[in-house]
């Protein structure tokens, strides 16, 4: 088959299974996995490149915290920091949405995103069921909080990781340029989810006060394992901190972790294996190797060239052309692979017309992590969260996800926009 041919059926390929996932009459995971299968089949792409497609940093790190987490999980913290945070918010629900919505955010800033929703939808999970309303609108927010936040330093999101690496920017650079932009919007995002779900959240003065009055220091079950958690924990964190100095990929410091913990913590590890999301691991995997495919058969490349190309090398025109191209792509497509095919495309960009590319960097970290916030499968943090909604009993469809959070993802779309207007290109 000529080359033209496997252009063509990568598209097919990936329309259909994204189509099928859309319509959500199937296991996404089964949809996914079906879809690699077709590359490797129709030989559009071969069994090593396929393989090679799957983001193992990706994959190892998603494991190595679920690991961790679950272990945290057995000695009650999370209902101990649910109640502590009802507490904080007065048992109202729609404080406690806005307040553990910017948690979340800040949260993911200093931590990546993943983790961060690992941690924090136990909690929210845990403390809606003690109000007896439904955890759907604080999971939808903290998931759009996560990749808010996320977006506003170097380690809270694998784009900016990407990025930074290959423009020689620090974690300084995108705290000042990043940052001053996610905070407020951080803010303002989770108030809209507040205002969107308001008439939702309410629940009965009889369970607000019973909760008011729980004990949350007997929540403890293990506190010795929980100091060896939170020691191992903040070992964790220190080494996504100083990831790059120590020349490791997140993925080796998480896994180092999640062994350390497993020995030290006593805890058979089959018992905390089997509470892994593999369904999402595995939908990740899938979701690599169809997304490998139209990677490999340049569609990603063609559709970003054609894009620039049309922006005849202004500066403006194109910082907005990446900022919303990897918007509406990240949505539906993983902003690690449209991240992956901009960068090298920048930099010749550079090279060929001489102009400062320094506002495409922070259009692209911004489309690419803002930009997942619009599908169910725009990021990472949105396939780990509604997976682990699911195994909770709680499931959020693709178009109810996408009515929700695509119009919020727009509206920061929109203030990235004019941000990114006035602070590089005036």
């Amino acid at each position: 088959m000529g080359e033209s041919l496997f252009f063509t059926l990568s598209i097919v390929i990936f329309v259909v299974v994204y189509a099928m996932i859309i319509w959500d009459k199937f296991d996404r995971m089964v949809v996914a996995l079906a879809g690699a299968m077709l590359m490797i089949l129709f030989r559009v792409l071969d069994q090593k490149d396929a393989f090679a497609a799957i983001d193992f940093n990706t994959i190892g790190l998603l494991i190595a915290m679920m690991v961790i987490v679950m272990i945290m999980r057995l000695t009650g913290i999370f209902e101990y920091l649910g109640i502590r945070m009802v507490k904080l918010s007065k048992a109202d629900p729609l404080r406690l949405l806005i307040l553990l919505s910017i948690f979340t955010g800040v949260f993911s800033a200093f931590l990546d995103n993943v983790t961060t929703i690992l941690l924090i939808l136990p909690i929210a999970i845990s403390v809606t069921r003690k109000l007896e309303i439904s955890p759907i609108p604080f999971i939808l927010s903290a998931i759009f909080a996560s990749n808010v936040g996320g977006a506003a330093t170097l380690i809270g999101d694998p784009p900016n990781i990407m990025i930074s690496s290959q423009a020689g920017l620090n974690f300084m650079d995108f705290i000042v340029n990043v940052a001053p932009l996610c905070f407020p919007m951080l803010i303002v995002t989770s108030f809209i989810f507040g205002f969107m779900y308001r008439k939702q959240l309410k629940t009965k003065d009889s369970l607000k006060k019973s909760i008011m009055e729980l004990d949350e220091k007997a929540c403890i079950k293990d506190p010795v394992l929980l100091k060896k958690s939170l020691i191992v924990f903040g070992l964790v964190v220190i080494g996504f901190l100083l990831h790059g100095m120590l020349g490791f990929e997140s993925s080796t410091i998480a896994i180092t972790g999640a062994v350390l913990l497993l020995f030290i913590s006593g805890v058979k590890p089959e018992k905390v294996l089997l509470d892994v999301e593999w369904k999402t691991i595995f939908f990740f995997s899938g979701l690599f190797i169809v997304v490998g495919g139209i990677v490999e058969t340049g569609v990603i490349s063609w559709f970003a060239q054609e894009v620039i190309a049309l922006t005849g090398g202004d500066l403006f025109l194109t910082a907005m052309a990446i900022l919303w191209v990897a918007a509406i792509a990240s949505a539906f497509v993983d902003n690690i692979p449209f991240t992956a095919t901009m960068i090298p495309m920048i930099i010749e960009l550079g090279v060929m017309t001489g102009m400062d590319v320094t506002p495409l960097w922070w259009a692209l970290s911004l489309g690419a992590c803002l930009g997942g916030n619009g599908t169910a499968i725009g990021a990472s943090a949105n396939v780990v969260a509604i997976g682990m909604a699911d195994r909770e009993g709680y499931r959020i469809s693709f178009g109810h996800y996408l009515k929700i959070a695509f119009p919020v993802m727009l509206l920061t779309i929109v203030i990235s926009t004019v941000y990114v207007f006035f602070v590089y290109i005036v």
